[in-house]
Parts: C-alpha cells; sequence; structure tokens
C-alpha cells in the first residue's frame, strides 16, 4: 500500500512538471522562485486555450495567428481592413491581439458598424500594433506610439499584465518572424 501512494506520488509530481512545459515552457524554475521579475518564454493562463502550432516563429504575424483558433476573428478582421500585407511586410512589431473572448465584449451593433467602416476599421486595429517589439521586461510600466498614432501603455509584474488598465495580457510573448504577439481578453479603442 505505501509503495502504490509513493508511486502515484511520484506520477503526481512528473504531470505538475510535465504539463507546463508541454505548454511552451510557461513555468521555469526561474519563475517558480520569483528570481524573475518578467517571463522569458511564452507566458500567461490564457496560453493552454490558444491549441497553439508547434512553431510559429518562422512564419510571417498574420499568419502566425492564423494558427491559433482564439485569433481568427482578429484575422478576418485584418483581411478585410486589408492590413495582412502591411502587417506581414513591417520588420519588427507587437501586436496586443484580441482574442475570441475580446470580440464577444462588442455588441453586435458595435461590431457590424466597424466592420463595415473600412477606415475606423483600419483605426482601431493599428490602434493595436506597435512600431516595434516589445519584450516583456518592458510591459511593467510601459507606453508606447501604435501605428494607428495614439498612445497605449501597459502595466503589472510578474505575468499579470494590463493594456490601458483594463484589458489584460492572457497570453504573452508568442513569436512570429517578424513580431511578438500579446493575446488581450478585449478589443482596445484608440482615443478620440
Amino acid at each position: 500500500m505505501r509503495f502504490t501512494r509513493m508511486r502515484t506520488a511520484q506520477a503526481t509530481a512528473a504531470v505538475l512538471v510535465a504539463v507546463p512545459l508541454a505548454f511552451g515552457g510557461l513555468a521555469s524554475p526561474s519563475q517558480a522562485q520569483g528570481a524573475s521579475p518578467s517571463p522569458s518564454g511564452t507566458f500567461g493562463s490564457g496560453c493552454s486555450a490558444l491549441s497553439q502550432k508547434a512553431n510559429t516563429a518562422k512564419d510571417k504575424v498574420v499568419e502566425a495567428a492564423a494558427a491559433y483558433p482564439q485569433l481568427s476573428q482578429l484575422v478576418s478582421a485584418l483581411v478585410r481592413a486589408r492590413l495582412n500585407g502591411t502587417l506581414d511586410g513591417k520588420p519588427a512589431i507587437t501586436v496586443f491581439a484580441p482574442n475570441a473572448q475580446a470580440f464577444q465584449k462588442v455588441t453586435t451593433s458595435q461590431l457590424s458598424s466597424l466592420l463595415s467602416n473600412e477606415g475606423q476599421l483600419k483605426k482601431v486595429l493599428t490602434y493595436h500594433v506597435v512600431d516595434k517589439q516589445i519584450t516583456p521586461s518592458e510591459l511593467s510600466n510601459g507606453s508606447f506610439t501604435t501605428v494607428e498614432g495614439g498612445k497605449l501603455t501597459t502595466s503589472g509584474s510578474g505575468s499579470n499584465f494590463k493594456v490601458n488598465g483594463k484589458a489584460s495580457i492572457v497570453c504573452g510573448n508568442i513569436k512570429a518572424a517578424n513580431a511578438t504577439i500579446y493575446v488581450i481578453d478585449s478589443v482596445l479603442q484608440p482615443p478620440s
């Protein structure tokens, strides 16, 4: 009986170590000990919900985002606004990518209005893009100018960050060939 409990405890410990490693190294020993103030790899509670492709680091940003079903509405909006070529052509960007839950927070009439106005759609989508690759260490107290021209702020610590004080980064530091992607749970609105 004692031998069975010991084997069960060992198996449980192995699973607790293996599961985070299977999700792209969501937890590392240095993070677990609190030695690193910012994550160095992919981080966030929403990463497992993305059902991520093995490696998006060689794909341009729109193709990389298309590998994640949770970002399909964003990809459709980028294509509709004819921004896919523009974003894929930029050498180093950061995209704060609204996930499916973010789009569910937008009312049907607001979304319909936005999708029918290409100029406004481009404005909203380019507000989610910064013309430089932002590292996790820059998120704790960041202020960035977006491609749209407005300011966007980030705050937080460890692996808990907010954008503009309201959108949470649910999965961060996803690599694409020309971009870093931070998946957020709200659609951001540019300042008027």
